[in-house]
């Protein structure tokens, strides 16, 4: 792109991007669109634009029937003519077809939005709903109808978050650095225990730790230290998801970490190499690479990969730094602290995608508190007279 930033596009058989799927991301693109997300609905128009064109279909003529081939062709990979009899594991999981499907379904809306008339009714409209439950302004979609795609993958039951106990986290931590009381100092990589601590006390997203800058990070003086996720552009395209400001408060040995590991990019020269400190990221190459450039989330995840490798058995396998943002909100969640809070503290567009990702935690404390329901009632007194009732109940 003319900002050097990468960006995705889908390519037909002549090598050429393909107009339709383009102009869509390009839409997405303006309207800043996460890079991940043009990227995922790049990787799920280029699957269709290959399933229309082993077909044999035009993408502005399609039917139903082939918008539902579409689902099969992503689980077997069968071509037309060719009917397997034989089990065999699905190409992709039931999850990630329905994130192609709602892909390709946003783009054909997007044209139709445009003018464009395509070939069958891939929506219906609907006036009515199923079930008691009625949204408080149903009484307006009753009128003008309900758009509603017609072809829809039943997703699987949704599973717990994996979490990291603090157990774990700690000797994830020590794995990259540990204080050597005899000698007074720290030994190994303070930035690595640092990344780990932050996503740990903070629930941050890895790239909104990477976009952290120096102003961003408040130390107490006096006060509680916190941090601000500030969304702004990243040279390696990480971002604040949602695009929206928040401020968190954090712990006091946390904010002493981040002091001993500023002490240390002082010490190597950092202040001199960068026009302004205040304005650098707090997270930095110290060896590869440039250095004091911005790190690379792919620099995280080999980080990752030799964690596993030297935590083996002592951790489970195949966590990710996303872990540590679950654990955080699974913790905080089990403290007691209001969903709303955890919701806010997290970034979450909406108190109900926390409900939807910890609703196992909840459930599992309110079912605690339910339990031990004779404690609850140990206090419970008559209401006159100082006696107690007795009655029946049923």
């Amino acid at each position: 792109m003319p900002g050097r930033e990468a960006t995705w596009t889908v390519l037909g058989v002549d090598h050429r991007p393909v107009a339709a799927a383009e102009e869509y991301l390009e839409f997405l693109r303006v309207q800043g669109t996460s890079p991940n997300t043009v990227k995922s609905y790049a990787r799920a128009l280029a699957l269709w634009w290959q399933y229309l064109t082993v077909f044999g279909l035009d993408w502005d003529a399609v039917r139903l029937s082939e918008v539902g081939g579409f689902l099969a062709w992503l689980r077997t990979g069968d071509g037309p003519g060719v009917t397997s009899i034989q089990p065999r594991p699905a190409r992709f999981g039931e999850s990630t077809i329905a994130v192609r499907l709602a892909a390709v379904m946003s783009c054909y809306g997007f044209h139709e939005l445009n003018g464009v008339r395509l070939g069958g009714d891939l929506r219906r409209l609907v006036h009515s709903r199923g079930g008691r439950y009625l949204p408080l302004l149903e009484h307006v979609a009753r009128r003008q109808g309900r758009r509603q795609a017609v072809v829809r993958v039943r997703r699987p039951r949704r599973v717990a978050a994996p979490i990291l106990t603090p157990g774990q986290i700690e000797v994830i931590c020590q794995a990259c650095a540990t204080w050597d009381a005899g000698a007074q100092a720290w030994q190994g990589s303070v930035r690595d225990r640092l990344l780990w601590a932050l996503l740990a006390g903070t629930g941050l997203r890895l790239g909104e730790a990477l976009g952290l800058q120096h102003r961003d990070w408040h130390t107490g003086c006096g006060d509680t230290p916190f941090i601000e996720v500030v969304p702004r552009d990243h040279p390696h395209g990480v971002r604040v998801k949602g695009g929206v400001y928040r401020k968190l408060y954090i712990g006091d040995d946390l904010d002493r970490l981040y002091g001993e590991y500023v002490w240390q990019l002082c010490e190597a020269g950092a202040q001199d190499a960068v026009a302004d400190f205040d304005a650098a990221h707090v997270f930095v190459n110290l060896a590869g690479g440039q250095r004091f450039a911005p790190w690379r989330p792919d620099s995280v995840y080999g980080l990752v990969k030799r964690l596993h490798r030297q935590l083996a058995g002592q951790v489970p396998a195949g966590w990710t730094p996303h872990w540590m943002r679950h654990s955080h909100a699974t913790a905080l969640l089990l403290s007691g602290v209001p969903v709303h809070v955890v919701s806010r503290r997290l970034g979450h567009a909406d108190v109900q995608t926390t409900l939807d990702l910890y609703a196992h935690v909840t459930d599992d404390a309110e079912l605690q508190a339910v339990a031990d329901w004779t404690a609850l009632t140990a206090g419970w007194r008559a209401a006159t007279g100082g006696t107690a009732r007795t009655g029946t109940c049923s």
